[in-house]
């Protein structure tokens, strides 16, 4: 569950799909020359199955792994109706997170009809057809030795890497807002399964995280992806400069053509104002007349108006035209300091003077005042990519601290150290120092780094003093379940014990559980009988009786 070390301490989300579950024939050695066990390991996280067979030509290992979820989407407006889609099949479950369902709630199959369709896809991808399933679901677990599970005096704790994902998702969404949407389910599992650890002991590790060296050395830096597009601030300031200048000089030539076209519009029209006006001098009022008309306008007095008016504006437009042509031109000239002409000092200077000028500049130079420097202003360079980093620091530590200290997400229940305890304390002080010299570690959650040693340090603290103790960690955690139930379907295949026929099935329903030495034990529980409710109404009118006579009713 380690990460690879990444160049610069920034870590690359992989973002990987799933990849579709292949669909594969069932060799003839799971059938001949007997039918082989099929071992389901039937996971809240991921379902496993495989064949239990001692034949070289099949696989000792699951053949089949997926998501236990599924994902009904209503289909298209339409088409054939509702569309469903199992484990890996989804290939990523980010664009139908709100379609996902799981048939567990706390780690225990409670929707059915989500279960059903988990195991008819495993079957029906694994070459196992309806009407061929000679063998029924075993995944039973056995451990080493010749001991069975003491279900009076177990403990159950209501976590998992379920609960563990979904915390720290809140966690850094709530530390970055602005990545809100980034943060997805399938991201924070890679962090949790490969950026994450058990701190031997959790204050001090929390104390070391204070430190900004310790804080500088242990953090992970996970790169989330963006765009370069949005990158601006890789120009030089000289190329910003540069930019800014042909920007400048495109609004002018914009602003310089528009006040053309203007002036040319109030030209022609203040031209066609003026002939009206001539047609007024020479006494053509007939035309003038018609052209007033023409124009919308009523009296001589209104043209006059009209002409004052176009004229300032063309005036106006003129002074603008000017003036923007003179900036233009003074902005091209060379900003050089002016340099004295020593023409202007006269021929008639002789050289020793200059030569005397020159015995005194030495002089004269420390008082001469320097020349202002240009002040170059240093603007802060916005890092997009350093914005769009997450920085997992204690994160690493406290999202695995919930199998200790529950409590961190709300939940009134024991860590995994004070159920230890809990259990230990239910026997003797003998059968105690039998149980700690063989505590074995499996599951999912035992794959963070420093599991062991966190174990071994709770077992040394609630221990008596100089008692011994040995904890074994387990191969493979997460197949180890799979694994063991394959090992006991291989040596009782020929026994009758443990197994349940097709008859007795039948017959005794799904319900029905066989005992044997990895199984679960039949606890019988006895439950009240429920009264109906018309015997409890009239129990209850019975024993209050009835009511005296003028005795009002209460509201």
């Amino acid at each position: 569950m380690t990460a690879a070390v990444a160049a610069g301490g920034v870590f690359q989300f992989r973002d990987a799909r799933w990849e579709p579950d292949p669909q594969l024939e069932t060799s003839p050695a799971v059938r001949v020359p007997q039918p082989a066990p099929l071992v389901l390991d039937n996971g809240s996280f991921q379902m496993r199955l495989g064949w239990a067979c001692a034949d070289a030509e099949v696989p000792g290992e699951p053949l089949l792994r997926f998501r236990s979820i599924v994902a009904r989407s209503r289909g298209a407006r339409g088409g054939a109706g509702v569309e469903t889609q199992v484990g890996n099949d989804v290939g990523s479950a980010e664009p139908l997170r709100w379609l996902l369902r799981s048939p567990f709630d706390r780690n225990v199959p409670v929707q059915m009809e989500l279960q059903e369709l988990l195991l008819d896809h495993g079957f029906q991808r694994l070459g196992v057809s309806s009407q061929a399933k000679d063998v029924e679901e075993r995944g039973m677990n056995k451990n080493e030795g010749t001991g069975r599970l003491d279900a009076k005096n177990c403990k159950r704790i209501n976590l998992g890497g379920c609960q563990a994902a979904m915390y720290l998702q809140r966690l850094l969404q709530l530390k970055y807002p602005g990545h809100l949407a980034a943060i997805t389910l399938g991201r924070v599992e890679e962090i949790l399964h490969e950026h994450s650890y058990i701190a031997e002991d959790y204050r001090e590790e929390m104390v070391k995280w204070r430190s900004p060296e310790y804080y500088e050395e242990n953090v992970h830096k996970m790169q989330l992806p963006f765009s370069n597009k949005l990158l601006g601030s890789t120009l030089t300031s000289e190329e910003k400069q540069e930019r800014r200048q042909q920007q400048l000089r495109r609004l002018q030539e914009l602003n310089s053509r528009r006040r053309e076209e203007k002036l040319q519009l109030d030209q022609e029209r203040l031209d066609r104002l003026l002939y009206v006006q001539e047609l007024l001098e020479d006494g053509q009022m007939e035309q003038f007349h018609k052209a007033l008309v023409e124009l919308n306008m009523d009296s001589a007095e209104e043209l006059q108006s009209y002409i004052h008016k176009l004229s300032m504006a063309v005036e106006q437009t003129k002074q603008k035209i000017l003036q923007a042509e003179v900036s233009v031109e003074v902005d091209v000239v060379d900003s050089k300091p002016e340099t004295p002409d020593l023409d202007l000092l006269g021929s008639e200077q002789s050289m020793d003077d200059v030569e005397s000028m020159n015995e005194f500049e030495p002089l004269f130079a420390e008082e001469q005042p320097e020349a202002e420097k240009p002040i170059t202003t240093v603007q802060p360079v916005f890092n997009l990519a350093e914005y769009h980093q997450l920085f997992i620091g204690t994160e690493r530590i406290r999202v695995p601290e919930i199998i200790f200290q529950p409590s961190l997400i709300g939940e009134e229940q024991a860590g995994i150290a004070e159920t230890m305890q809990f259990v230990l304390d239910r026997y003797s002080k003998e059968q105690q120092q039998k149980l700690v010299q063989n505590v074995f570690l499996t599951g999912g959650n035992m794959m963070y780094p420093g599991m062991k040693a966190r174990i071994q340090k709770e077992l040394l603290e609630m221990r008596p003093f100089q008692s011994s103790f040995q904890v074994h960690f387990a191969s493979n955690p997460v197949l180890d379940a799979w694994y063991g139930a394959r090992n006991w379907a291989l040596e009782y295949v020929n026994r009758e014990e443990g197994w349940i026929t097709r008859k007795d099935y039948e017959e005794k329903g799904g319900e029905y559980l066989k005992e044997h030495c990895a199984s679960n034990v039949y606890v019988p529980i006895r439950l009240p009988k429920q009264t109906p409710r018309t015997a409890e109404a009239s129990a209850s009118s019975k024993a209050l009786g009835p009511a005296p006579n003028g005795a009002s009713e209460q509201t």
